[in-house]
């Protein structure tokens, strides 16, 4: 990701927060309007930078009401023999740390013990947050909403591997033979650093 892009995004994503966050507190019918104007006006940008369909573009922005904050993805870090546990995401066949979007309702530590056993199989418990990062300061791939990412460090307690809608397989790998991963969910380097900080449980939780 070139920081021109980053920046061109960046400024993206905050228009469209001013203007959602307006449409949630405004009351004056005039402010409503310049508002839903300067929504179309970011979906224009979102499309001609994308290259997809402004109605489309207008769809994912105005898909959420109210404040805007960002999104959060949980992602579970989980080692068997000194290898970690992975899954082979079915949306493209990449392989990923088994996690997703929290739901409301739970707790960090709660949402990811629930995407691990359902896109795996495997029962776990929570033990450590290794990290807490801005995906656009970890340089994935472009992603239009601001993303928070959050890995934890989980012990596997029960369950068997077993597929789900999402998944087309899991295994276990070594930090010397990893599958080809999803860059949008996880990196390399993340995957690399957890296995040294999985070797020392006294080094504190990353973050930014």
């Amino acid at each position: 990701m070139s920081s021109h892009h980053l920046e061109y995004l960046t400024w993206l994503t905050r228009l469209q927060a001013i203007s959602q966050n307006g449409l949630a507190y405004c009351k004056d019918p005039f402010d409503r309007e310049r508002y839903e104007e300067l929504t179309h006006i970011v979906a224009e940008m979102v499309a001609k930078a994308s290259g997809i369909d402004k109605t489309q573009a207008l769809n994912i922005l105005t898909h959420e009401a109210g404040y805007t904050t960002p999104k959060v993805d949980v992602r579970g870090v989980a080692f068997q023999d000194n290898k970690i546990l992975l899954v082979q995401e079915k949306a493209d066949s990449k392989w990923s740390l088994p996690g997703g979007w929290a739901d409301v309702g739970y707790s960090p530590a709660e949402a990811v013990v629930k995407e691990i056993f359902e896109e795996s199989g495997y029962q776990t418990k929570a033990i450590k947050l290794l990290a807490l990062y801005d995906m656009r300061k970890q340089k994935h791939p472009l992603y239009l909403h601001h993303v928070y990412k959050i890995f934890f460090l989980c012990e596997i307690t029960g369950g068997s591997p077993k597929t789900s809608i999402e998944t087309l397989a899991i295994d276990f790998f070594t930090k010397d033979a990893l599958p080809e991963l999803s860059s949008s969910r996880v990196k390399l380097q993340q995957i690399l650093h957890f296995f040294e900080h999985a070797q020392h449980p006294e080094w504190p939780t990353d973050f930014d």
